[in-house]
């Protein structure tokens, strides 16, 4: 029982760093991300994806920012997706901070939810696993979302880009939990 606790606290910490930054980046930018189609999202995640990949493969950063904040980035963006599917993209920034942060707790629960019964179904498997698994597991989740993409959103059995979605938000925060907790 104690490990769950540990686990729910060690979430709560990372998401609350997560929040942080969108937080802060709102009062930089304002909701600018608004004008954003979910396909540029997905291929932002994509970017970030795939430097953490190098930046493991080839141990090497030519830009002085390492793996945790690319983990947060697709964090945000992850939510940040899940919003633009539900209010669809506009022309320009057409909400409020507020709301944006309104808007983020709300898909950031409904993420956490699912991770918290995934992860009591699974038994806290993913603290079994190494940190550039869940890499590979975002970039599978993306060439996923990608294909959903192209074929405008339908699928025959699979989830949809909102699920896969949360499923990179939840591989990104037990990478940050991993890379906080246990480096």
């Amino acid at each position: 029982m104690e490990n769950k606790v540990d686990t729910k606290q060690q979430f709560e910490a990372v998401i609350a760093i997560c929040r942080d930054i969108y937080v802060k980046k709102l009062q930089d930018y304002g909701a600018s991300w608004r004008i954003m189609r979910p396909e540029s999202i997905t291929d932002q995640i994509l970017i970030k994806a795939k430097r953490i990949r190098t930046l493991e493969t080839t141990g090497l950063a030519m830009v002085d920012e390492g793996i945790f904040p690319e983990f947060i980035a697709i964090v945000n963006y992850g939510i940040i997706g899940q919003i633009q599917l539900e209010l669809g993209f506009s022309d320009g920034v057409d909400i409020e901070p507020a709301k944006a942060i309104e808007l983020y707790d709300k898909f950031m629960t409904n993420t956490k939810n699912l991770m918290y019964a995934k992860n009591h179904d699974y038994g806290e498997a993913w603290r079994l696993m190494r940190v550039s698994s869940y890499t590979d597991l975002i970039l599978m989740k993306l060439y996923r979302t990608k294909e959903i993409e192209e074929n405008n959103g339908e699928t025959l059995i699979s989830e949809g880009v909102d699920a896969n979605y949360m499923d990179m938000v939840n591989y990104s925060l037990f990478g940050l939990i991993k890379l906080k907790y246990e480096a």
